[in-house]
């Protein structure tokens, strides 16, 4: 056989010897063994990569496929804000960017982001801590894709918290593990809702701040959303009385499926003040608040005598261009000598854990269901966002890349 029959020595750290003999034969076996294992982790990184094939046929050539070379390789892809929102967002606001990212340093580490997350607060917090050109915030579920960090074996999948990107690179500390004893069958996914942020919100709004108690009648707005689905199954499971409401009859009949007591589409009521005191005539004693504006005006009204309200959102006036009138709450939290206590989840960072811990058990359990709407593509992140604003999601809105 000669050379112009072997065109693949062009690829091969060494020409391959004529195999005349046994050992000629093994060491022909054992190159092209090499050459194998080059092609496949080559291969497995363009998954997660946009290296060009010569850059590919370079490293394979020189048989110096190493960890370095194969981080200078990757590019994320980005989403940044590239205009402030004016009233409600739009896909001209953002930009999609490629960065490349430099060669790992000792002690980090490279992720790829597996799923993403869409919520209601970014809308107010882009405003508030961001700067044209940034990053979009937000969280994901990633996966170990290298690793200079004894700390963090590759494969393995963590919470991150680094924005709309589809590769970062850590130093581990800003990483959290998956909860201990989340089982194979459970979605990952989940880590970002009823088993993440969202769920804590929840579980904490409702024991810290509501501080509910059997027998109680609670109150949830947005009550399909995210959050609003937890805090309503958290105060069944607690032994309260929940009413929810929700922006679709598809929504309200899901409520009544995982368990509220009384459910309405508050877009077709004839009169708010109505249908909350037909579903509680003796009033609301907890009254988890979602929404703001002329809900929370309607609803502090039908509050019992020293009754709780946690106020964990106001979407309904994050994309206002004119600051809403009210709702002017004095008159009643006097007379009926109520606490309202607004609240960011971040206050209990030291008991995540507990809550985590709490949430799984009851998942596992059957005793929380779990709904997620999922959009597929990194590139579809921004729709993503805009349509949970809109509340087309039932539960939690996530992006899977």
């Amino acid at each position: 056989m000669g050379a112009e029959d072997r065109p693949w020595e062009n690829f091969l750290p060494c020409p391959i010897p004529d195999c005349n003999t046994v050992e000629a034969k093994c060491q022909s076996l054992l190159l092209l063994l090499k050459v194998a294992l080059q092609c496949t982790e080559i291969l497995a990184y363009r998954r997660h990569s946009h290296t060009s094939s010569d850059h590919l046929v370079l490293a394979l050539g020189t048989g110096k496929m190493s960890e370095h070379t194969r981080v200078a390789m990757v590019t994320a892809k980005v989403w940044v804000l590239k205009k402030h929102f004016e009233g409600f967002p739009r896909t001209s606001d953002f930009d999609l960017k490629n960065i490349e990212l430099p060669n790992l340093k000792d002690g980090e580490l490279l992720l790829e982001s597996v799923f993403l997350s869409v919520d209601p607060y970014m809308r107010p917090y882009s405003r508030r801590v961001m700067k044209e050109g940034d990053v979009m915030i937000g969280t994901q579920v990633a996966r170990i894709v290298d690793s200079k960090n004894p700390a963090f074996a590759v494969g393995i999948f963590v919470v991150a918290k680094s924005g709309w990107r589809t590769h970062f690179i850590s130093d581990g500390k800003d990483l959290q593990p998956l909860p201990s004893g989340w089982p194979e069958s459970l979605p990952m996914s989940l880590a970002l809702g009823t088993i993440g942020m969202p769920g804590l919100t929840a579980y904490f709004g409702l024991l810290e701040v509501c501080k509910m108690k059997p027998g109680e009648t609670v109150l949830v707005n947005a009550a399909a959303g995210a959050v609003g689905s937890v805090v309503g199954q958290l105060a069944k499971i607690g032994g309260c009385k929940v009413v929810g409401c929700a922006g679709s009859d598809d929504k309200v009949a899901y409520l009544k499926k995982i368990g509220f007591d009384e459910a309405f589409n508050y877009k077709t009521v004839t009169s708010l003040d109505e249908a909350l005191r037909k579903a509680s005539p003796d009033g609301y004693d907890c009254f988890f608040d979602n929404v703001g504006g002329e809900f929370a005006s309607v609803a502090i009204n039908q509050m019992k005598k020293y009754g709780r309200i946690a106020v964990c959102g106001a979407i309904s006036q994050y994309n206002d261009s004119v600051p809403q009138k009210g709702p002017y709450v004095q008159m009643p939290m006097i007379f009926k000598e109520l606490r309202m206590e607004g609240f960011i989840v971040a206050s209990w960072n030291n008991r995540w854990e507990e809550g985590l811990k709490a949430l799984l058990k009851w998942v596992m359990e059957g005793k929380l269901k779990c709904h997620e709407q999922v959009t597929e593509g990194f590139e579809n992140m921004p729709a993503a966002f805009i349509g949970m604003l809109k509340g087309e999601n039932l539960g939690k809105a996530i992006v899977k890349v």
